[in-house]
């Protein structure tokens, strides 16, 4: 397994000499992140992108992510240079020697929280989520963490309007017409795509989110019968609802798992309607997800791919982009550099054995 963190860029207050600093990390997760939904990557963006962390002794690992258009997840006529857009980009970051692309299929926002600092009792703050407070924002105002673009009240209202027709039925017609389109391509390419799961798992708002539990997974990954049709396995973001089963989970998709993101979340309310959870310290004891289990499954079913700590708090002081500051980061992946080892399968290192690495 390679350990990666992910880089929002130059404006990024953790820098990548930081990152490098970080025991056992050896790569990037990053994207062009200024670039809209539907667009073509230009080749000399993503070449400088992978030159940035090079440059820094790191490997451009992995892409996170290339957005899917709304118009390919409403099925519009549209779709076709939208598809093809995406496909070409793929290309290009094949291109720049990067293997791994995560992407998400959720309609509208992508990961979603109510309450950005969440103030913990040992004085730290976590990204929170509520169904309560969610039901009592104004969208048109709010700043949603995730939300890739922002729209007005009239852009958002003609989402809502269009998704109104959606059935999940119907935006799993619309997954399979875009996998079958782009596959096949990554394929070509010798690209892994890894979907993300939908975060939080369950539908919001009245959109349709379908890729939410174990067996959505497992229908995800027949969709189209390829290597190149994996999954992001997200512990956090299956892992807010306690009908998950992550390391039965992990089990079932073994060889389909391109990418991975350990993190650990605390639910505090798990009724339709009242759900609620918010993200925590990395190790097992301070959440609701078994980490130890689920790094043993990945183990134990021979994942050998890219795996990132997902969103930390926000300790000593730090303040930066929510969920991705250094500090609690840092000990995530410190964390699971210590459960691989301890379970006698440790991460590839810089240097093995060496200081300064």
């Amino acid at each position: 397994m390679r350990m990666t963190l992910r880089w929002f860029g130059e404006h990024d207050p953790v820098t990548l000499d930081r990152i490098r600093q970080i025991p056992g990390v050896v790569g990037i997760v990053a994207a062009l992140y200024h670039r809209r939904p539907g667009e073509v990557w230009p080749a000399d963006e993503i070449e400088r992108l992978r030159d940035a962390a090079e440059a820094a002794g790191l490997a451009l690992d992995v892409i996170e992510s290339i957005p899917v258009h709304e118009d390919v997840k409403l099925g519009r006529p549209t779709r076709d240079r939208y598809a093809d857009a995406f496909a070409e980009s793929l290309r290009r970051v094949a291109g720049v020697g990067c293997r791994t692309v995560c992407y998400n299929f959720m309609p509208v926002f992508d990961w979603t929280r109510t309450n950005l600092r969440r103030p913990l009792p040992d004085g730290s703050f976590s990204l929170a989520y509520s169904d309560e407070e969610l039901a009592r924002m104004d969208l048109a105002a709010a700043e949603l963490p995730g939300w890739l673009a922002g729209y007005t009240r009239e852009e958002l209202d003609g989402l809502f309007e269009a998704y109104r027709g959606v059935e999940p039925e119907r935006l799993w017609d619309h997954l399979a017409w875009f996998l079958e389109r782009v596959v096949p391509v990554a394929e070509e390419a010798g690209v892994r795509l890894g979907i993300h799961p939908d975060d939080p798992c369950w539908p919001i708002l009245g959109l349709p989110r379908i890729v939410t539990s174990g067996p959505a997974l497992e229908r995800l990954v027949r969709l189209v019968d390829s290597p190149s049709n994996g999954v992001t396995l997200c512990t956090g973001s299956l892992g807010c609802a306690p009908e998950n089963d992550l390391p039965a989970i992990a089990r079932s998709l073994a060889g389909r798992i391109a990418f991975v993101h350990m993190r650990n979340v605390r639910i505090t309310g798990a009724e339709p309607g009242a759900r609620a959870f918010h993200e925590a310290a990395h190790p097992t004891a301070y959440g609701s997800v078994d980490m130890g289990a689920v790094m043993r499954a990945l183990i134990e079913t021979g994942f050998d791919g890219p795996v990132r700590p997902d969103h930390g708090r926000d300790i000593w002081g730090e303040r930066g982009r929510p969920g991705y500051g250094l500090h609690d980061r840092a000990l995530g992946a410190a964390y699971l550099l210590g459960l691989a080892e301890g379970l006698g399968r440790p991460f590839r290192m810089p240097v093995p054995g060496g200081e300064g690495s």
